[in-house]
Formats: C-alpha cells, structure tokens, sequence
C-alpha cells in the first residue's frame, strides 16, 4: 500500500502530465470542472479542478461539488500515473472507478 504522500506526488505528476501533453497537442481539451479523487485503502481524498487538459489546485480534502470523481486504491493510482495500469482495463474490471457525466468521460479519453 502506498502512503498518502505517494499519492500526493503521483497527483502532482500526472498534473505534470497533462501540462505537457497540452503543449505538445498545442490547444487543451474543452473542459473545466472540478474534480475530486478517493483513496480507498487510505481514507483519503484530494480535489482540483480540470480546465483547459490541466490538472490545477490539487490540494487534501473531498470536493463536494466535483463533477468528475475518481476512486480508486493507493497502488491502483501509482500504477495508473506511472503507466503500468491500463486505464481502460482498470475501469471496466472495477479498480478504477470514474463518476462523471458521458461528454466529459469523452473529453477525459482525450487527456488520458
């Protein structure tokens, strides 16, 4: 099990991710929404927001108002952002679980 300061960095570096996969694609994805993230197996949680293909504000604590959850376990997301866990394969088998309305799943498949 991954400690809560793995996932703290794990976020950060998917952050990192995203900047750089907007700057190679030249323009971001249309989408600005809140977003909040579940570590299962820690308790845990932490929020940001998603504007323009880039992950902003991440900071401890649930979002309430999110638009998009993600839920998921300490390892399950290390492995996501490090690219050993297929995001497609995780969610349909249940690992991963992603909450958020059909179009914005679309334009998450764009960032991811």
């Amino acid at each position: 099990m991954a400690t809560v300061e793995e996932c703290r960095e794990a976020l950060e570096k998917l952050a990192a991710q995203l900047d750089a996969h907007v700057a190679e694609a030249g323009s971001g994805v249309d989408l600005d929404r809140p977003l909040a993230c579940t570590i299962r197996d820690l308790g845990v949680h932490f929020h940001g927001r998603l504007t323009g293909g880039r992950l902003v504000d991440v900071a401890d604590g649930d979002d309430p108002k999110a638009k998009i959850r993600l839920t998921t376990t300490s390892d399950d997301l290390i492995a996501l952002v490090a690219g050993q866990l297929d995001l497609t394969r995780a969610w349909s088998s249940g690992r991963i679980s992603i909450n958020a309305n059909p179009f914005d799943l679309l334009k998450l498949r764009k960032l991811l």
